[in-house]
């Protein structure tokens, strides 16, 4: 018998005077906040600040002391917790897959428990690795330790998805990536985000991740909501010196000018390199191994470009050549400055490049990291 869905859609999450506290300090406090259904909200603040906190009294996985979470304007206080959290899909920044199951039984597991039959269980997983740019023939089978920590994110995207919820909660997913890894999932994500149009709230401590995917941003700070509204709101009219800090822009550009792309790059390391000779099957698995999304092919010392992993994955013809399939990536050298680098990145629409010494790579730029770095 399977569960009876509580909403196929959200019409909105309403706090309304929630409070959460610990021995004699506040987690969240008198907090009064609406979610509104198909956007996807940011929370974000300081350490401690209670956004965690909020985000898991939505499923129950904390109760609130004082105070309401009503979905649709069902009370979740009068909601069986487990009946509540297979209604809404949930990702964590450790993924949490069960390293003895295989991928697809890991997607599949909640299905299961909910009494759907095998073939139903297979094609849906079938489904949800393509949605999330795994090939299913390549990675049904797989377990958790043979795959890099993009591909496990992904598959916790996928297991969330399992039951096709209308509510998705989201706890810093992509936080414990390297910066090159968490531009490109962030990429894959709005889009992904654009074509399931489900509620999504999202905990970051990333504030430039924050502007790149919210449709509204929660600032919290000590426990209580300090101001929420879009992006620009935010950024143009800050409601204290604490929200001013973090989204101010102006700051990320002061002394721009006088810096120069060695001092804000990356240092390059040999695990990004592929031989161009390469062939695309061999590649998928070498960067998987050296959990790469993004690679570089070179043919001796002459860069030919970037590869992603995602595209590798797609090719039809697995033994082609790194050297057939590299797309071509941003130059630039030590002492130019970073200013015209990221006008440069801008204009072309791309997020990275590498830094070459005369014919040797010695760094990467990553224009979000680059920003980050002068705030």
């Amino acid at each position: 018998m399977q569960t009876e869905r509580l909403f196929d859609r959200i019409e909105s999450i309403q706090f309304k005077g929630i409070t959460k506290k610990y021995g004699e300090g506040f987690a969240v406090k008198d907090l009064d906040l609406e979610i509104i259904g198909g956007e996807l909200l940011i929370l974000i603040g300081p350490s401690g600040s209670g956004k965690t906190t909020t985000l898991r009294m939505i499923n129950r996985m904390i109760e609130q002391d004082e105070g309401s979470v009503t979905i649709n304007g069902i009370d979740t206080k009068d909601v069986d917790p487990v009946r509540l959290r297979r209604n809404i899909g949930y990702v964590i920044q450790n993924i949490g897959l069960f390293p003895h199951m295989t991928i697809g039984e890991n997607i599949g597991l909640v299905p299961k428990l909910e009494k759907q039959s095998k073939k139903d269980i297979e094609e849906r997983v079938r489904t949800l690795l393509d949605f999330v740019s795994l090939p299913p023939d390549m990675f049904m089978n797989r377990y958790p330790k043979q795959l890099s920590g993009g591909q496990q994110q992904r598959v916790g995207l996928a297991r969330a998805m399992a039951m096709d919820p209308p509510l998705f909660l989201m706890d810093e997913p992509f936080g414990a990536l390297d910066p090159i890894l968490r531009k490109q999932l962030q990429k894959e994500f709005l889009k992904i985000k654009n074509e399931i149009n489900r509620t999504i709230v999202f905990v970051t401590h990333d504030i430039e991740e924050a502007l790149v995917l919210g449709d509204r941003i929660a600032i919290m700070d000590q426990g209580e909501l300090v101001q929420v509204g879009p992006p620009e709101e935010l950024i143009f009219n800050p409601a204290n010196e604490l929200v001013s800090d973090i989204v101010d822009n102006q700051r990320k550009f002061k002394h721009m000018d006088t810096l120069k792309v060695k001092d804000l790059m990356s240092p390059f390391e040999e695990k990004y390199v592929l031989d161009s000779k390469t062939e695309a099957c061999n590649a998928v698995d070498e960067m998987t191994k050296r959990e790469l999304e993004t690679a570089f092919v070179f043919a001796g010392n002459e860069l030919l470009g970037q590869v992603e992993i995602v595209e590798l994955m797609k090719c039809r013809d697995r033994e082609e050549k790194l050297s057939e399939l590299a797309k071509p990536v941003k130059t630039f050298k030590p002492m130019d400055s970073v200013a015209f680098a990221l006008s440069e990145m801008k204009n072309s629409g791309e997020y990275l490049a590498i830094v070459m010494n005369s014919k040797y790579p010695v760094g990467i730029l990553v224009s979000d990291e680059v920003l980050l770095k002068l705030i």
